[in-house]
């Protein structure tokens, strides 16, 4: 499995999971959409918001990257580029 993790930070940042919430069917649809998707989770922090996708491997990761880039930039205005974490899995737990 592979994981990446988006942290967001300045302006708007921390809209960014209510956002996400009101959006949930159409978020769930466009991250079902992605072979071996496994979870995705969004959260705020004190500087803004972080959000983690699961897949069962690296080029659904990536594919949730720019996913989630292409809904972002739709839906999201004047929400900058997050920093972008991603590695292997080596624990799981559901």
């Amino acid at each position: 499995m592979h994981a990446v993790v988006r942290h967001y930070s300045g302006k708007r940042a921390k809209e960014l999971p209510g956002l996400l919430k009101q959006h949930k069917a159409e978020v769930d649809a466009l991250f079902h959409s992605i072979k071996g998707f496994v979870s995705y989770a969004a959260a705020e922090t004190e500087g803004g918001s972080f959000t983690m996708t699961v897949c069962e491997t690296k080029a659904g990761a990536d594919e949730s990257v720019a996913k989630t880039r292409d809904w972002v930039v739709k839906n999201v205005a004047g929400l900058g580029a997050p920093t972008v974490t991603e590695g292997a899995v080596s624990m799981h737990i559901r």
